[in-house]
């Protein structure tokens, strides 16, 4: 059940428009519907709920913890994050050739947009206005936060190869300083204020966790907060207002399954470019099946005033679609069992190798220590014997030394005693000389 009121109310609206506009005047221009509500959400005058009608020029305030859905005319969502505040500043559409402009402003907060027919007839017909600059939608669905002077945007798909042969998405984020084009899916680029856009990136995690942060309070169209009364009022008059535009049974049938159909087209192909798992969708039992069982209970619905309405043949048919979900839920089950086993098996897996590594780790730094010490060992006997020798090389040149120093000195002395001794002998020998010579004199 969560999308189909906003999947009804999108094609009430844009099958309406003629109508709508005979009953508005131009200052009060409708644009869209409230399909989804969480929290306060508010206008200048009102405070708003599923199934309100949102007019030209309004300015939508989400508050904290809060958000909406908002329903074009066109087929286009724009989903208001929290603390946010957006103003439809420009809805002009015409239903017969899908021609028209759509431009909105976000003066803070996040705006997620999914670009509908007027974007298919010409990409280049939506503006997104932020305090930095301008956004301009290629025909696709992106997200943008408003916040302290700067805007990031981030694209979400479809890509330009994607699989299903869909037009590929771009968002051009631009500027009077220059312009970024983001052409592949989640890719991120910034824009300051009195500066160019900054270059596309592909999203980090944590980017991806702030942007879903500001749509965690609406993440799909549903009526959180709505009673059961007012659930089922806001259903009644969407089947009133659908069975007045003329709709056959099988016709608004026809219209919600190539809207689901087209849904889960895009959410696989996204998937797929994201490199996620999407066996489990494609598999059918996936909340897809759950709302088209929901929706199909909910056409029902429009016939049973009618004359050859059977509801014996309603029931068989109820009985069939409950044991198919049932069958489908089943396989679901298994395949989550599998899922299940298969992580556990892997867990386990990396369990064991982690384990492996760390004994590895540790036998490795064993050895490691082990050789450190050997090899410091080895390294202080080296410098204790090197030590040595060199203390014992040192000692035997102190003593050369020495030894020198002592054969020198007494090299002198015995040189001075012999000088000595010859000098002694010199004298007595001049003396005795003098001696002779004095005798001689003397005899004379």
């Amino acid at each position: 059940m969560k999308k189909l009121f906003s999947l009804v109310a999108s094609m009430l609206l844009f099958v309406n428009i003629s109508q709508a506009a005979e009953e508005l005047s131009i200052e009060k221009q409708l644009v869209g519907i409230v399909g989804a509500i969480s929290g306060t959400v508010k206008t200048g005058q009102r405070e708003l709920k599923a199934g309100d009608k949102i007019y030209l020029n309004e300015t939508i305030y989400a508050g904290e913890g809060s958000g909406t859905q908002i329903l074009l005319l066109d087929q286009s969502t724009f989903t208001i994050g929290a603390d946010s505040e957006v103003v439809m500043d420009t809805f002009i559409f015409d239903p017969a050739t899908n021609d028209g402009k759509i431009v909105a402003s976000v003066k803070q907060g996040s705006l997620k947009v999914i670009s509908g027919l007027i974007s298919k007839k010409n990409p280049d017909s939506l503006t997104v206005e932020v305090p930095e600059g301008t956004l301009g939608s290629r025909g696709t669905e992106f997200q943008t936060i408003v916040s302290n002077k700067r805007t990031d945007t981030l694209l979400i798909g479809p890509g330009k190869n994607n699989t299903l042969g869909l037009r590929p998405g771009a968002v051009l984020v631009g500027n009077k300083f220059g312009q970024t084009m983001l052409n592949n899916p989640y890719s991120v680029a910034s824009m300051k204020q009195g500066k160019a856009p900054g270059k596309a990136k592909q999203i980090t995690n944590q980017q991806l966790k702030k942007f879903n942060k500001k749509m965690r309070a609406l993440k799909v169209a549903k009526l959180t907060g709505a009673s059961k009364e007012e659930k089922k009022a806001l259903k009644k008059k969407i089947r009133q207002e659908l069975k007045s535009q003329g709709f056959e049974k099988e016709e608004i049938k026809k219209i919600i399954k190539e809207n689901i159909k087209i849904d889960k087209e895009k959410r696989i192909v996204l998937l797929q470019e994201r490199g996620e798992d999407v066996s489990e969708i494609i598999g059918s039992g996936d909340i897809e099946s759950d709302i088209q069982t929901s929706s199909e209970n909910e056409i029902n619905a429009l016939n049973e005033d009618d004359p050859n309405f059977d509801p014996v043949i309603q029931i068989k048919e109820e009985k069939k679609e409950k044991a198919t979900n049932k069958k489908d839920k089943k396989k679901n089950k298994k395949a989550v069992k599998k899922k299940k086993g298969k992580k556990k098996k892997a867990a386990k897996n990396k369990k064991g190798k982690k384990k492996k590594a760390v004994k590895k780790k540790g036998s490795t730094k064993k050895k490691a220590v082990k050789k450190k010490g050997s090899t410091k060992k080895k390294a202080v006997k080296k410098k204790t014997t090197k030590k040595k020798k060199a203390v014992k090389k040192k000692a035997a040149k102190k003593k050369k030394v020495v030894k020198k120093k002592k054969v020198v000195k007494k090299k002198k002395v015995v040189k001075k005693k012999v000088a000595k001794k010859k000098k002694i002998v010199k004298k007595k020998v001049a003396k005795k000389k003098k001696k002779k010579k004095n005798k001689r004199k003397r005899k004379k």
